[in-house]
């Protein structure tokens, strides 16, 4: 997180250099001072940088897929003339730890048509999901564990 703010910094202190603060000079101070970055992170301790930078677009990439199929598969239930729907609650086991991490996770599957985040365990160890078709819990635990927190673990640990 240290490396993106000295990336901001860099990519401030280019525009004020070249005199032109337009987007397309910040944007291009920002992408050089990410390849200085890059060349000299193992010297500032940074070696993941880059591949986070990666690992959060493909979260965001997947989020964006999920999205639009999630929305698809509402219509078509909403649309349908017969409504063959057994919403429910379940209850999907974290193996994500942090606080940032769950919440996340809790955001995405939330912001996910046709399901909500209901609640989060005690002991941060259990998130509580309604779904609009809960026909098959596993199928979607499983759906939320090869997608959005395997990214996420992807991205921050």
């Amino acid at each position: 997180m240290i490396l993106y703010a000295i990336n901001l910094l860099m990519a401030i202190v280019w525009a004020a250099v070249t005199g032109s603060a337009t987007l397309l000079n910040l944007v291009f101070g920002f992408v050089l001072s990410t390849f200085t970055l890059g060349l000299i992170r193992e010297q500032v301790n940074g070696t993941g940088y880059l591949t986070r930078s990666f690992r959060v677009a493909a979260l965001a990439w997947l989020f964006f897929v999920e999205l639009a199929k999630s929305a698809w598969k509402v219509a078509v239930m909403v649309v349908s003339p017969t409504v063959d729907i057994k919403p429910g609650i379940f209850a999907y086991p974290l193996t994500v730890t942090r606080d940032f991490e769950i919440t996340l996770l809790a955001n995405l599957i939330t912001l996910t048509p046709g399901t909500l985040s209901v609640d989060v365990s005690e002991d941060r160890k259990t998130l509580y999901v309604h779904a609009i078709d809960c026909s098959d819990p596993e199928a979607a635990r499983r759906d939320i564990a090869d997608g959005f927190e395997r990214k996420i673990r992807e991205a921050f640990e």
